[in-house]
């Protein structure tokens, strides 16, 4: 056997070095090699025109360099090589090359499309970040920043491929940034680029930034398993070699032509695996996995009967994904058999264009077309290749960024069930999905109309957790109420929470204002103004223009109906008021000083304790309650208690509420706030509840895991109403933290709230 077989694939485009002591890379010799690539690819492509967008590039980024010193040009070089090795076009690799000009330099839209034309100039265009506009939050920026990409997609798929070349590379040379960058740009990668990668299909891609993102998450980890690989490799070896030539030779007596490879399973593939099962990689015995090609469908059955004959299958372990694609087009048999020296292993079977689409995805749809006109727009018949990214455009439009980025990683990212129609039809749902989301899958109608749902023939309740193979049949009724909002906790796709919402912006306008007019007046309330401070018409204007809506109410109504949080139109009326003329400088000051009184009392107060100001007090003691656990980032006020010093509190916590209410309470409430620099963990407690179920507590904690949360403590009980309760305390640095910890924990198949103490 072959070196390269019992590695990972070969990766895309040629990695470069990453030694400290490396000399800087030379962009002429790197091109060179590039034009050498394309050549060789035998794909008629015209290299003058590659050569000149190599020159713009490299004109155009004249004396900026890259954090290992080399010309920043090697990386314009380098994501083209990449995007050769997927196979793309022509206009493909020339954006590749330009892909950071728009970005980073002077040169605009109009320059690429005068000497490239209109299509390379939207590529460069939709490759671009918004990096030049300013906004009120990250999330903010980063929903934008993915919103305008999709859109992008939605025209040309060139955009997302280039992009993944580019951060391909980027992670490739991460070791030449600091530490906090290195974390942040591998989570980001794991948490989007990763999964669009293989929602897009193209595994080589895909494995290679979850292993370079696991190298900096957890370095640890990652060296443990890539330590105990290299003292197992010449095991491995042998036993690969005997099982491949086993297979090779029966099927050359069975008159089969096929291809066999054989390959480690990549880092992060066992890294989940060791976690979820709580094993050390020497508890991990199918690390060997054999693809077998053949020529034609028939021959993957046929193999499929030759590998069962020779070897013991394991049941549970066959997956048909050649009658029942995967939505990123991947077809394979899968099964995983046990040989003679009882080491499972996993065989794949496919045909050779299987193959293409298994290792280049939606790349290999242009692949081996490139000569017959083909191009990379979204074209007739392609449509429902793409309906993912339709549906995340459709559903940004009624959430604002915390609820697009939580609806998101669901829809796009998370683990996917098959279920059935009562015709047959297969309908893919996200990990943990219900009859709710089922219902919204077939029409909005169907799910506002359900009164009932039957599942197997038999009668389940909404938020039944649907398995694999499921046949649901939804019952519907045209005298139903229509959806309850507690279908917003219990739906987990973000199109079928779209689609509610939807519904109670049409169908519940009157209710909707009122209950928003009430959530933002609480929201300002809690910054010590009310509405007339904010209704002016010089602040209101813009705000409703730049949201689209017509009036006020229409504000409401959308806080209401939860297409925009009252914090976040709080916040945006602030920021309004304070970009007005100097004759509105009172009301300027008046929710400036609102808004900052807290802080600055607190200050004056000298050094933080625990990280809390407090106003008007020094060298204070002070404790944080345990009825609300609050942490950096909460809306936080304080308690002066008999002897113990000052309790701080959320603003929201329901216990605080009370103190609030009791009379003689008035002079012991003071303003507290959070210190500028925190470097503290501080201990907080959520409370999960679940669908009971075997296995609940187990997936809860491998989440948990997998993120590096800190637990405290976790216990489980049981209410008696077929609902699980788990309270987990962990340590976490602030509330961002804590959210994406809670969004995590939400994803869990069976799970439908997680909530924080207090409330």
């Amino acid at each position: 056997m072959e070196q390269q077989d019992i590695k990972k694939d070969t990766p895309l485009g040629t990695p470069p070095p990453i030694s400290g002591d490396a000399a800087p890379l030379d962009p002429d010799r790197m091109f060179a090699e590039l034009e050498r690539k394309i050549s060789d690819s035998g794909h008629q492509m015209d290299l003058g025109r590659i050569r000149a967008a190599y020159d713009m590039a490299r004109v155009a980024h004249s004396g900026q360099k890259r954090r290992d010193g080399s010309p920043y040009v090697t990386h314009c070089v380098a994501a083209a090589d990449i995007t050769a090795d997927m196979g793309l076009d022509e206009d493909s690799i020339i954006a590749a090359l330009l892909h950071d000009v728009i970005e980073d330099t002077n040169l605009t839209h109009d320059d690429i499309s005068r000497q490239f034309g209109t299509p390379v100039a939207d590529i460069v265009e939709g490759v671009t970040k918004l990096s030049r506009m300013q906004y009120t939050s990250k999330e903010d920026e980063q929903m934008e920043n993915l919103r305008k990409m999709l859109m992008a997609m939605a025209k040309d798929i060139r955009v997302i491929l280039i992009k993944i070349a580019d951060r391909l590379h980027n992670m490739r040379t991460m070791a030449y940034q600091t530490a906090e960058k290195q974390r942040s740009k591998s989570l980001e990668t794991m948490e989007i680029y990763a999964p669009i990668a293989h929602r897009l299909g193209m595994q080589r891609a895909k494995w290679e930034l979850e292993d370079l993102s696991l190298q900096y998450l957890d370095p640890d980890g990652y060296k443990e398993i890539t330590d105990a690989l290299e003292a197992k490799m010449d095991e491995l070896k042998v036993f690969m070699t005997n099982v491949k030539d086993r297979i090779q030779a029966r099927l050359d007596a069975e008159g089969v032509d096929a291809t066999i490879f054989s390959r480690i399973k990549h880092v992060y593939s066992i890294y989940r695996k060791m976690y979820a099962q709580k094993l050390d990689i020497s508890g991990i015995f199918d690390l060997c996995a054999f693809r077998v090609i053949v020529d034609t469908i028939p021959d993957c059955y046929n193999v499929l009967g030759i590998i069962h004959d020779m070897f013991k299958p394991v049941p549970g372990r066959f997956k048909d994904y050649i009658s029942t694609p995967k939505p990123n087009m991947y077809q394979s048999v899968h099964t995983t058999v046990i040989g003679s020296e009882g080491i499972p292993f996993e065989v794949q079977i496919r045909t050779w264009d299987m193959h293409h689409t298994a290792e280049y995805g939606i790349a290999a749809h242009w692949k081996y077309k490139m000569g017959d006109g083909a191009n990379m727009a979204v074209r007739s018949g392609d449509e429902d290749k793409f309906a993912w990214i339709r549906k995340l455009l459709e559903n940004q439009q009624e959430s604002d960024a915390q609820d697009f980025f939580h609806n998101m990683k669901i829809d796009l990212f998370a683990d996917e069930v098959f279920v059935f129609s009562p015709k047959g039809d297969v309908i893919n749902l996200p990990a943990g999905a219900t009859p709710i989301d089922f219902a919204y899958s077939i029409h909005s109608d169907v799910g506002n109309n359900m009164v009932g749902a039957k599942v197997n023939g038999r009668i389940v309740t909404y938020d039944y957790v649907l398995q694999n193979g499921d046949i649901v049949e939804i019952r519907t009724s045209k005298s139903a109420p229509g959806p309850s909002r507690d279908w917003l906790n219990i739906a987990k796709s973000g199109s079928a929470r779209t689609k509610i919402k939807q519904w109670y912006k049409k169908e519940r306008r009157e209710e909707n204002v009122i209950r928003g007019r009430e959530m933002l007046a609480e929201e300002l309330r809690h910054n010590g103004l009310t509405l007339d401070d904010v209704l002016e018409e010089s602040i209101v204007a813009p705000i409703l223009k730049r949201l689209s809506f017509g009036c006020v109410d229409d504000l409401y109504a959308a806080i209401g109906y939860g297409g925009i949080t009252a914090t976040r139109a709080a916040n945006r009326l602030r920021d309004e008021a304070r970009n007005l003329k100097p004759d509105k400088r009172n009301v300027i000051d008046k929710i400036s000083e609102a808004a900052e009184r807290r802080e600055n009392q607190a200050k004056k107060s000298g050094k933080a304790i625990h990280g809390i100001l407090v106003a008007g007090l020094s060298n204070c003691l002070v404790k944080f309650s345990r009825c609300c656990t609050p942490v950096p980032g909460d809306d936080i006020i304080g308690f002066i208690t008999r002897g113990q010093g000052v309790s701080i509190h959320r603003r929201d916590c329901t216990n605080c509420q009370k103190l609030l209410s009791q009379p003689g309470n008035e002079g012991r409430w003071v303003d507290v706030s959070w210190a500028d620099a925190i470097t503290d963990s501080y201990v907080t407690t959520v409370v999960i509840a679940g669908k009971d179920r075997s296995g609940l507590v187990m997936d809860i904690a491998t989440v948990l895991n997998s993120i590096n949360a800190k637990v405290r403590s976790l216990s489980a009980r049981d209410t008696g109403a077929g609902v699980a309760l788990t309270t987990v305390t962990l340590e976490v640095k602030n509330s961002t933290e804590l959210k994406y910890v809670m969004s995590r924990l939400s994803s869990i198949p069976g799970v439908s709230s997680v909530s924080r103490n207090g409330k």
